[in-house]
């Protein structure tokens, strides 16, 4: 069914699968404006410093947005992107936990201001590049994930709700992605073979250690082991993560230790002695600020499967409410690395029902 006449605003990041989307909805009939959003430009601390990332990008975008013939425009969002994202990234790892800045990115600005400005240009649709699916099923929304479980990106979309998805399109949801770079060379695009996007939502592969370091001061600790043996010193909780192996300044000695917990009131980090150790492990989290993307909470206890990182499998887990609108998390397995700050993202087969964020292991 074709559907001329409804205007669909995509965002457009100079990669392959936002591309390809673009052609694809020009080929069913919509009227396709291309955007391309400037959210960061500071290329300190990149890994790559070869390039300056948002200026290729546009230009891969706008290059795209023409062999289409597609009117093409910038929206600048880079103030809002610092102080929605950068500085809740920034707060979170002061506060000892571990963000998710791509999660708040999809919901502060690609489908928080991108959504808002693209539907008061008279949009009647957004689209976005994203491997991931919506599905009309009695007048509600349902949120899945993609064709390709590989490529899956529905952990990190689910803090839409009704009014994003009834306006969404994913193009390119159905597809693999072998799939669509199939079709960006029959479409014969420049950005082909372009590589896909590392580390961080509209920064690029941040050196998050070092850019930690430039906002939040050093400060010397002790590294020890559940047991109460120092085995080095570290240079601050928050620049690490639960479950890391590398960069810790643990001197090992034939020992390879992973963070296994945090405290931040104490400034110790504690170590697991091994991939193995029983510390890394838990059955048990504590989840705050649940979304559910029918727009009502589930009857509890549900019984669903859910994952706590992306692309990890699937995994078999009881969820309740408890005291102060948290949810309690029993899992049939232990799940190694829990970590806070990160996001649970429950499931029932491929059908996204909501998630959270992991307060307590």
């Amino acid at each position: 069914m074709r559907v001329n006449g409804k205007k669909v605003y995509i965002a457009m990041s100079g990669g392959v699968d936002s591309s390809v989307a673009a052609a694809l909805l020009k080929k069913e009939g919509y009227d396709v404006t291309g955007v391309f959003m400037k959210n960061w430009s500071d290329e300190t601390f990149l890994k790559d410093t070869t390039m300056c990332p948002w200026v290729t990008d546009q230009e891969d975008a706008r290059k795209a947005a023409a062999i289409f013939d597609i009117p093409f425009y910038t929206f600048d969002f880079e103030k809002e992107y610092r102080a929605k994202v950068v500085e809740y990234m920034i707060q979170g790892y002061r506060n000892g936990v571990t963000p998710n800045p791509d999660i708040m990115c999809n919901r502060e600005i690609k489908f928080g201001l991108f959504f808002e400005r693209a539907l008061s240009l008279g949009a009647d649709y957004i689209a976005t590049g994203h491997y991931a699916r919506i599905r009309a099923q009695d007048r509600r929304y349902e949120l899945l994930m993609g064709v390709d479980v590989s490529k899956d990106q529905s952990y990190f979309l689910y803090q839409l709700g009704q009014r994003e998805l009834a306006k969404t399109l994913f193009p390119i949801g159905e597809y693999a992605k072998q799939q669509v770079r199939k079709m960006a060379r029959e479409f014969d695009l420049p950005n082909a073979e372009k590589k896909d996007s590392q580390g961080i939502c509209f920064i690029g592969d941040l050196d998050v250690h070092e850019f930690l370091k430039s906002v939040i001061p050093p400060q010397l600790g002790k590294i020890l082991t559940f047991e109460g043996r120092e085995v080095g010193e570290h240079e601050g909780v928050a620049y690490y993560t639960i479950g890391q192996r590398h960069g810790i300044g643990s001197p090992g000695g034939g020992t390879v230790y992973y963070v296994a917990a945090k405290d931040a009131e104490k400034n110790i980090l504690y170590v697991a002695e091994g991939e193995n150790d029983e510390h890394l492990y838990k059955k048990e989290l504590t989840v705050v600020d649940s979304h559910w993307i029918s727009g009502e909470a589930p009857v509890f206890p549900l019984h669903c499967m859910a994952r706590i990182r992306y692309r990890q499998p699937l995994q078999e887990c009881k969820v309740a409410a408890i005291d102060g609108g948290k949810l309690s998390v029993i899992f049939t397995n232990p799940q190694r690395a829990v970590t806070s700050g990160q996001s649970i993202v429950f499931y029932d087969s491929d059908t996204v029902l909501g998630g959270g964020v992991i307060a307590e292991r």
